[in-house]
């Protein structure tokens, strides 16, 4: 097996690390020393922990760093926000060479590391496994261009499409290990979305739970309510973390005070049609530091995002069995395509299995609606 260059080992450090860093992007980070040797490793930690250079040079310290070079998945902050900026511990430590992988769009940085590490001698290189960079960093990324959340549509349902059964039962359309996969996801993300017809039906919790057990870290979850129908009774109001409520003016204020009175906060939003504005509820969630959410659905809400273009990636789970009932709800509804043109496809496609199930991934291409 080849040995990974530095700047692979880096991307692998970001693409591996354990434990979430958002608002901040997840970094990895390889110092060098001037033999060759690698002395030095670290992964951004979650705030208000030091950065990926930071823990990589204070290993290197001890280890004979000064005079190697610095591998990174980002390129270098430069200012002071919750610690103090890499670019200083880099050139403090004697570093004579930083490659990084991408320029970091916060506009805070965007291109001033890079400057600032060649003001003070530092022979700066970048751009060597910048899509693999840009990948690992996707929310980051979208959430610093538009301000808005990446937004990741998640759905398991049988051989034909369906979500449940003509009942309404959907417990389980897919197996264990995709269970335990879909928590590992949800303990990645910033949020969770479901909408009220899920809560009314399944009284889901929408927590992560990796390996049977609730991370300490829980996604915001969120659930988009025109009307006011979700009960004050729900599960969902009874396990650790925030509950955000979207709602609009056609709720009842009584209702609303009732959501409140059970720990969750609510928010008044814009209607678009019948249904609250999705755009105004992602710039709402986008202004809190909300860089990723995951649409677990049901069908409708999940159909309206992909009405309105508003879904960046798919996990799709095919599980191994046939409903057939016509009145089984589907995967995703909403309006949908007229013809097969306009259908949505994705690109980038990836197929795993996931014990029986198989799990396709992709990302909407963007002129499949053109």
């Amino acid at each position: 097996m080849a040995v990974p260059t530095p700047m692979q080992r880096a991307l692998e450090l970001a693409h591996n690390a354990r434990a979430p860093t958002s608002p901040n992007p997840t970094v990895g980070a390889v110092v060098v020393a001037a033999d060759g040797a690698v002395v030095g490793e670290g992964v951004t930690q979650p705030p208000p922990g030091p950065h990926a250079e930071a823990v990589a040079l204070q290993q290197a310290s001890a280890k004979g760093g000064r005079g190697g070079a610095l591998y990174v998945s980002l390129e270098p902050c430069c200012h002071h926000g919750r610690t103090p900026p890499c670019t200083d511990a880099i050139i403090a430590a004697g570093i004579s060479e930083v490659h990084y992988a991408v320029a970091d769009p916060n506009p805070a940085v965007d291109g001033g590391g890079h400057r600032a590490l060649e003001a003070a001698g530092v022979r700066t290189i970048a751009g060597e496994g910048e899509d693999e960079a840009r990948r690992i960093n996707e929310a980051y990324f979208k959430h610093r261009a538009t301000g808005l959340p990446f937004v990741i549509a998640k759905f398991a349902a049988s051989l034909d499409g369906r979500i449940a059964a003509a009942s309404g039962d959907s417990r389980w359309v897919s197996g264990p290990q995709t269970r335990a996969w879909a928590h590992a996801l949800r303990a990645r993300v910033d949020a969770i979305l479901a909408g009220s017809s899920t809560v009314v039906v399944d009284d889901p919790l929408l927590t992560a739970r990796p390996e049977d057990r609730e991370v300490e870290r829980q996604p915001l979850r969120v659930i988009v309510d025109t009307r006011g129908r979700t009960p004050p009774m729900a599960r969902i109001f009874t396990v650790p973390g925030k509950t955000l409520v979207a709602t609009t003016a056609d709720s009842p204020a009584g209702w609303r005070a009732a959501m409140e009175a059970r720990g969750a906060e609510v928010a008044a939003l814009p209607r678009q049609g019948d249904h609250v504005d999705l755009i105004a509820l992602l710039q709402e969630l986008g202004r809190r530091d909300i860089l990723s959410v995951l649409v677990e659905g049901g069908g409708v809400i999940l159909g309206s995002f992909f009405d309105r273009g508003l879904v960046d990636k798919v996990h799709a789970v095919i599980a191994p069995l046939i409903i057939g009932a016509a009145d089984a709800p589907a995967a995703v509804a909403g309006k949908g395509a007229y013809r097969m043109a306009d259908a949505l496809r994705l690109r980038e496609v990836t197929v795993e299995r996931l014990g029986d199930d198989i799990l396709v991934t992709g990302y909407p291409a963007p002129a499949a609606r053109e």
